[in-house]
């Protein structure tokens, strides 16, 4: 057997966290099987779909590296498909076109609500006569069409993830509206239904997917049942959960794959996060891996029954280990959307190389790209602003005149080096009689406004190379006397 799985992302929204998170398990079972992997957009809702919901779907697949092998197919288009297997079921008797109007569903709920009762559907036309139906047709009723389902009947399955797991018939709230009432004779599929339908044709055999489908599979395998399909294995992996232990939602804030990126997160280390959330490797020592590392190892086994809390902390943690372990060419590529989308501009000699070595001094403090805004600023800027401390040091006895030598000295050297601007500071320390603190720190301050910040040296090579030491200087002069 092929193992053939599938992720089903419904296009009401942007691609979800929790999406996501099932795709990542949907793809690694495949890859450590040698199966495939099946894209299929469930596009049914036509109020509620949108093409740039489904565009951000297949774009955050794409980044996350979650390429499927078949794909994408999209429900909206097999509408015929559905049509078929529903009149199947009226054929054969297992289905039946129920006329009870909206106040009538309402009255029965409310009449169950007072007498403590679950609502459920109470099957009244299950068995209708041709005159019944002709009745309520000549009424201008339309109709639904439902499935049967027997309240003794129990359902039963093995769950890769939660073992053995018992449905009633009488627990699944009556019979099932399979399609609703449209201006089609067999009426408009819905969700339940056309699932089964697309994982027959699909030939899909491991249904991976978040527990709170677990209700919903009771139903759909009474279906695969009566459309003579074989029944595949089903697995129902943990929901993502907030701090508080409930199921992570837009309430939380970010909960989009893209406002992941958006955020500065890599691509590498929000999908080995995701992994993470729910599943363990055999060493549990180990934390950061690829997909393809994980594939190897992956089994329901070892994925938790309990909800996996999301954890900022680790996420942030395992996404500076990304950046920090990045090719500086590849970290240069992210990095400069990012610096554009804050409008700084590319021009005095900020040049691929010297974006480079920008890169290289600040990318051992990113813990996500957007950092990089923050930390880049005083290279992007003409001028910069003094910090309280900056003003305080550059106050101190002596600090003028460190910096007054130090500008001396740079018209000996128009183009710095590493060994070069050493050699300034010797010189100004040597001659000034003061100590090498006094000028590194007055140096910082008056380079870059502040008094902590990336390697002095490196800054101040970077700085002198599109021109901008030397008139900072000049302006921290100014600014003492």
């Amino acid at each position: 057997m092929t193992v053939r799985v599938r992720l089903a992302p419904s296009p009401t929204g942007n691609l979800h966290i929790g999406s996501a998170r099932t795709g990542v398990f949907n793809w690694l079972f495949a890859r450590h099987h040698g199966g495939k992997f099946i894209l299929r957009i469930e596009d049914t809702d036509l109020e509620r779909s949108r093409p740039e919901y489904t565009e951000n779907i297949l774009e955050g697949l794409r980044w996350l590296g979650l390429n499927w092998d078949e794909g994408p197919f999209f429900q909206s288009q097999r509408l015929d498909l559905y049509k078929r297997a529903v009149q199947k079921l009226l054929d054969e008797g297992l289905a039946y076109r129920c006329y009870t109007s909206a106040e009538e569903l309402e009255a029965l709920r409310e009449a169950q609500k007072a007498r403590g009762e679950a609502p459920r559907y109470d099957n009244r036309h299950r068995n209708l006569t041709p005159e019944q139906r002709a009745a309520f047709e000549a009424e201008g009723r339309s109709s639904v069409i439902r499935f049967k389902i027997e309240d003794e009947r129990e359902i039963v399955w093995n769950d890769l993830v939660r073992g053995k797991m018992s449905w009633r018939g009488s627990d699944l709230g009556g019979d099932m509206v399979i399609a609703r009432a449209s201006e089609e004779e067999s009426g408009q599929p819905l969700y339940n239904f056309v699932v089964v339908v697309d994982d027959i044709d699909m030939q899909i055999t491991h249904v991976i997917r978040g527990e709170d489908h677990i209700a919903n599979t009771a139903k759909q395998i009474l279906l695969y049942e009566a459309l003579g399909a074989k029944i595949p294995e089903f697995a129902h992996s943990p929901l993502i959960l907030n701090k508080d232990g409930r199921k992570l939602s837009k309430r939380d804030g970010v909960t989009s794959i893209s406002d992941f990126q958006q955020m500065g997160f890599t691509a590498e280390g929000l999908v080995n996060y995701m992994t993470l959330l729910g599943w363990s490797p055999p060493d549990s020592t180990q934390e950061i891996f690829t997909l393809e590392t994980a594939a190897k190892e992956f089994s329901f086994e070892r994925v938790n029954k309990a909800g996996a809390k999301f954890d900022w902390d680790k996420l942030d943690w395992l996404n500076s280990q990304y950046i920090h372990n990045m090719p500086v060419e590849q970290l240069t590529d992210l990095l400069i959307p990012y610096w554009q989308a804050a409008g700084y501009k590319f021009d005095g000699g900020r040049t691929r190389p010297w974006l480079e070595q920008l890169v290289a001094l600040i990318s051992q403090s990113l813990t996500r790209l957007v950092d990089a805004v923050g930390m880049s600023q005083l290279f992007f800027s003409d001028t910069v602003e003094f910090s309280d401390e900056a003003n305080t040091q550059l106050k101190q006895e002596g600090s003028a005149a460190v910096l007054e030598g130090i500008v001396t000295a740079l018209q000996n050297q128009p183009q710095l080096s590493q060994e070069s601007a050493q050699d300034i500071i010797k010189q100004v320390v040597k001659e000034q009689k003061v100590k090498k603190g006094l000028v590194m720190r007055s140096l910082r301050a008056a380079l870059t406004g502040d008094v902590h910040g990336p390697d002095l040296i490196e800054s101040w090579l970077l700085l002198n190379q599109i021109g901008l030491d030397r008139p900072r200087l000049s302006t921290a002069i100014t600014q003492v006397n």
